[in-house]
């Protein structure tokens, strides 16, 4: 027996040597799927999953935008632009506990988003809502480009700290950080729900 698998061997190895094509691999196949797919060879990683929110101008306002949203490292990148504001003036800028912007005014989209009890302040350090985020610059334009990371945040993970279904409101005036519940930021001007 052991002779008769030597020969085979050598048998292969010549046929090997004369096409330089390596004979099929002897199938090891046991059916079991989950052994094929712990083998295959990792697949590229997915793309990471965008958010978009479209803020429209409450009732008597200008202001428009698109945001994208996405798990980064550290919390919630937020990218875009958002134009008819004064120009160079400045905008309170919070993330809302309520994906509704049905209301004129957009108090339908309620208080700051604040999963945990904590005071109103400067998203910057500090006690502050998890909705708390830094206010926006209006260029000579009137147009506001959006680049920040908001950190006490999650997408999709339907954890507490989780904005989907929440809103993006813009503010007539900039958030001083100290003012209680919101920061004296105003009249909301623009509003958006986080699909």
């Amino acid at each position: 027996m052991r002779t008769a698998l030597l020969v085979a061997a050598a048998v292969v190895v010549a046929a090997c040597s004369r096409n330089g094509t390596p004979p099929p691999a002897e199938s090891t196949d046991t059916g079991s799927s989950s052994d094929t797919a712990a083998s295959a060879p990792a697949t590229e990683a997915a793309a990471p999953r965008i958010h978009r929110v479209n803020l429209l101008p409450t009732q008597g306002n200008k202001a428009t935008g698109t945001l994208e949203l996405e798990m980064a490292t550290g919390g919630v990148r937020v990218t875009g632009s958002i134009t008819g504001l004064k120009k160079n003036s400045d905008h309170g800028f919070h993330i809302h506990e309520t994906g509704d912007c049905t209301a004129p005014d957009a108090s339908s989209s309620g208080a700051h988003f604040n999963p945990t009890g904590q005071p109103h302040g400067d998203p910057s350090g500090g006690e502050h809502h998890a909705g708390d985020v830094p206010n926006l610059r209006a260029d000579e334009q009137g147009t506001a480009r959006v680049e920040m990371l908001v950190p006490d945040v999650s997408l999709g993970d339907g954890g507490m700290n989780d904005i989907v279904g929440k809103a993006f409101i813009v503010h007539a005036n900039p958030d001083d950080y100290k003012t209680q519940p919101s920061g004296g930021s105003g009249a909301r001007i623009a509003c958006g729900v986080i699909e």
